[in-house]
């Protein structure tokens, strides 16, 4: 497959799955304008169809083209991020003489499109199961072990909604939507050693508000060591694996962050911390506000809009990072790759699906662009990867990638 054939397939499967930027649903919709062969933009088109595995019958022209008006000039669904639309500069994006099939396509992914985004009609869920790979995995979600500093542990994704536990003057609540928060009944007690400790297993994620009401996203395979209520004139915590913050600001108490031997100091911004352990090197992404990164031989002062990478060797790296909302991406639900190695693609499948990854053969050197929801089967992930010619197997919890 040509890079070109690759690159529209992944359009058409991001448009498809609701993933698309809006960059890449203009650069889509700029193909189909300026495409100089329609027979040939219409053999495309069936083969993006066709590697989608939907199954599902397509309609056929006129009735593509008449539900397709009708969606266009539809203003019942002003809202709707996901409706088929041309880029700005080119309203009439449909050519007439485009061939029937790329009609059928458009106007039956529209209708998908909108009908899953307003639960009027579902895909039939019994002919995508018959799609799908006879081993597949089901993706991650809000799964924590709370422990408290009294060595209790509570199972955050089995315990009910409501009031967990109290520890002096701190309430710890777990609401409707899976969060954890901490709130303080003014300053009684004495709370100082009550550090409590999140943790997420691999296919789990967990988000929780401290007592100061700073926000913490754990991703999976990370965990977050807390005091119940800060005391003091520092807000300290200790993280592994990775997380996003959100501190909230306090001039008098700066909030920090130990990772192994660093420390990433702040008074209130929007950061992310990614350190696992079997990355080669620790990487702070700062989106928002101002962060102070230190250990024993080095410190740096980040700006929003760069990064600070921790070599093996204790030297701290600060660049600028364009592409910062690629590295907190995994908190809003998406993978989102720019350049990526297959391998670095695959240590964040491996965390999320909790699966052994293995490569059979040379491992294949490429990289990949691309977006797609992190609630898909590891199957879909894997899909998008098929399309740069990298093919794989699931086997139970392993996934075989094939050069």
């Amino acid at each position: 497959m040509s890079a070109f054939n690759a690159r529209l397939n992944y359009l058409f499967n991001s448009y498809y799955h609701q993933t698309a930027t809006q960059q890449e649903q203009d650069e889509l919709f700029e193909i189909i304008n300026s495409s100089a062969s329609d027979a040939e933009l219409a053999a495309l088109i069936q083969e993006a169809w066709n590697s989608l595995q939907v199954n599902e019958p397509l309609f056929d022209a006129t009735k593509s083209m008449d539900m397709l008006n009708s969606i266009l000039q539809s203003k019942s669904h002003p809202d709707n991020d996901h409706q088929i639309r041309p880029p700005n500069h080119n309203q009439t994006w449909l050519k007439l003489g485009v061939a029937a099939t790329l009609m059928v396509f458009v106007g039956f992914g529209a209708y998908v499109l909108l009908s899953n985004q307003n639960n009027k009609k579902a895909v039939n869920k019994k002919t995508i199961a018959k799609a799908q790979p006879a081993h597949d995995v089901l993706p991650g979600g809000n799964k924590a072990v709370l422990t408290l500093a009294n060595g209790k542990t509570i199972t955050l994704d089995s315990a009910k909604n409501g009031l967990l536990a109290k520890q002096g003057s701190a309430h710890i609540n777990k609401t409707k939507d899976g969060q954890l928060i901490y709130n303080a009944d003014g300053e009684t007690g004495d709370n100082t050693a009550a550090m409590n400790t999140v943790a997420t297993p691999r296919g789990g994620q967990y988000q929780l508000v401290l007592n100061d009401g700073s926000r913490v996203w754990l991703n999976s395979a990370s965990s977050l060591s807390f005091p119940a209520v800060f005391r003091g004139k520092t807000r300290e915590v200790e993280i592994t694996g990775e997380a996003y913050f959100e501190v909230a600001k306090n001039a008098k108490m700066p909030f920090r962050v130990k990772v192994n031997n660093t420390v990433v100091e702040v008074l209130g911004t929007h950061f992310n911390v990614m350190a696992y352990n079997d990355e080669s090197e620790m990487k702070t992404t700062l989106l928002e506000g101002s962060v102070k990164i230190s250990n024993k031989d080095n410190s740096n002062i980040l700006k929003p809009g760069q990064r600070a990478l921790l070599k093996q060797s204790g030297r701290i790296a600060v660049n600028d990072d364009p592409d910062a909302e690629d590295a907190v991406a995994w908190k809003d639900g998406i993978f989102q790759f720019r350049d990526a190695g297959i391998e670095t693609i695959m240590r964040q499948a491996a965390r999320w699906y909790d699966v052994q990854v293995s490569f059979e053969g040379k491992i294949p050197v490429k990289e990949f662009t691309g977006r797609i929801s992190r609630n898909v089967k590891a199957s879909e992930l894997m899909g998008m990867l098929k399309y740069m010619g990298v093919n794989f197997k699931i086997e139970d919890k392993h996934i075989t990638v094939i050069p």
